[in-house]
């Protein structure tokens, strides 16, 4: 298969620089969506109270409320804000603007920019990783068709350009489609080997195939050729997968102080903070989120994980008020999942509900990803088997480990085989989910569970020593469960 895939079917319309079809639907102004954010969270919660469809007519309903939420309303509904400043001029965009300052600012200027250039492959493929930074960032998958959209008007002018192909790769990625983000990121490295964001691409699709060597092999090469933080958060993570976690909080403390932008200070702290929490080391999490939050107070991943590491903590208020705040911007899987856990810990007057609520949101989210060509079957398979239909994580698990081998499919498939009551199945891939030395108390609590529920007890209770003992308050009520499970094997 050639690097623009099978879903690439040539679209002969003429797009906008906002990926409408001219002639077709209004342009969006790039505030419009940030105007509809409270429709979209709204909508999702719709969704989610409206339990799980079972007929197509129900689930295209409710696709359309989701798609119209998702942008506001404001193609479908008419409604226009534009955003406080909107920037006239027909200059060309410096791609480095999207790496510090005002992200929508930034894709305003390359919409009017565009506007009058509409020939500047570029900026078309500039405007598509904008976009797939902005669903990142603000937890908005509908932003992934517009990227496509500029990123195909991008190679239609110029098919060989490395920055659309490297940008394709970061679309595949984060629709979790690795092996296409494999070719994409290779056919750009082909075009320009010295490529950051294709090298960085490369590193995560063969991280996220499970593909640890070539992983750790690509990483090193990224390093030699264009070292700078995105390169060295990557050259952490694939350390911290194979438990080499000195090393990876060294390269993070050397991304750190090499950060020059608020964004990148954000990511970078946050990551060093997600590497504490993971050590059980919750007051050294707790600063690095501060500082991720210094820069960017608006930055999601610090701000669940400040709550995560408060939770641990104990300060359980704190964690709940924080992650109520997220999920009422983002209703993403993780924090609701995360809520929904520290409610039912909590068990309150109301908790039970409020719970329910958080898990029922979890899919209406994953159905919108999936309308936005998302693979979301890991999504499913890991807040299904404790708080959904365990025969559908079940499912999604087979579905995400036929497509990639990791230690995080394997650890999903093996708990999903546990709740259904396969222990003697699920064995094999608890072991693989913690081969690789990876220090995930979460791993090792599912992979105890296992080992009793199949009879070698000492090595469930050594299993389950080590995941308290890594990170005592690693889940709500995983680490509860962990407890019990330890002291009814004793």
């Amino acid at each position: 298969m050639g690097p623009r895939g099978q879903d690439d079917e040539k679209d002969e319309r003429t797009e906008n620089p906002d990926g409408t079809n001219a002639g077709t639907a209004e342009l969006r102004p790039v505030g419009a969506g940030e105007a509809g954010g409270d429709a979209r969270v709204a909508a999702v919660r719709r969704a989610g109270a409206a339990g799980r469809l079972r007929h197509g007519s129900q689930l295209a309903l409710v696709a359309a409320l989701l798609a119209v939420a998702m942008t506001g309303g404001a193609i479908a509904l008419g409604t226009h804000r534009a955003p406080a400043s909107q920037p006239v001029a027909a200059a060309a965009v410096d791609p480095g603007v999207l790496g510090g300052g005002d992200l929508d600012a930034s894709i305003a200027a390359l919409q009017t920019h565009l506007r009058a250039q509409p020939k500047d492959s570029g900026d078309w493929a500039t405007l598509g990783l904008a976009y797939v930074e902005q669903a990142r960032t603000k937890g908005d998958p509908s932003r992934y068709p517009q990227a496509e959209q500029a990123l195909r008007r991008s190679l239609s002018s110029a098919p060989d350009n490395d920055r659309a192909l490297a940008g394709r790769a970061a679309l595949a990625a984060a629709r979790h489609d690795f092996e296409h983000a494999l070719t994409f990121a290779d056919a750009a490295l082909r075009q320009n080997p010295y490529s950051e964001r294709a090298l960085s691409s490369r590193i995560d699709a063969l991280v996220e195939l499970g593909r640890y060597p070539e992983a750790a092999k690509a990483a090193r090469t990224a390093d030699a050729r264009k070292p700078g933080v995105p390169v060295f958060t990557r050259y952490a993570y694939v350390h911290e997968l194979r438990g080499d976690v000195t090393t990876a909080r060294r390269v993070l403390e050397q991304a750190l102080s090499a950060a020059t932008s608020p964004g990148d200070t954000a990511y970078v702290a946050a990551q060093l903070g997600q590497l504490d929490w993971n050590q059980g080391d919750y007051k050294s999490a707790l600063r690095h989120y501060a500082r991720a939050l210094a820069a960017d107070d608006g930055y999601l991943p610090a701000l669940e994980g400040r709550a995560r590491a408060q939770a641990a903590s104990g300060d359980r208020a704190a964690a709940i008020k924080g992650l109520e705040a997220v999920v009422s911007r983002y209703p993403l899987p993780g924090p609701l999942v995360e809520l929904g856990e520290l409610y039912e810990a909590r068990g309150a007057a109301g908790d039970g509900a409020r719970a329910r609520r958080q898990y029922a949101l979890v899919d209406a989210w994953i159905a919108l990803a999936r309308a936005n060509g998302v693979n979301a079957d890991l999504d499913t398979a890991l807040a299904a088997a404790d708080h959904g239909d365990r025969a559908a994580a079940l499912r999604a698990a087979r579905a995400e480990w036929a497509r990639r081998h990791t230690v995080h499919t394997a650890d999903a498939l093996a708990w999903a085989l546990h709740v259904n009551g396969r222990d003697a199945q699920a064995l094999p891939y608890a072991r693989r989910a913690t081969a690789t030395g990876y220090r995930n108390a979460a791993f090792r609590y599912h992979r105890g569970v296992i080992e009793l529920a199949t009879g070698h007890r000492a090595a469930g209770r050594s299993s389950l020593t080590t995941a308290l003992r890594l990170n005592p308050g690693f889940s709500p009520l995983g680490a509860a469960r962990a407890r019990a499970a330890l002291e009814g094997a004793k």
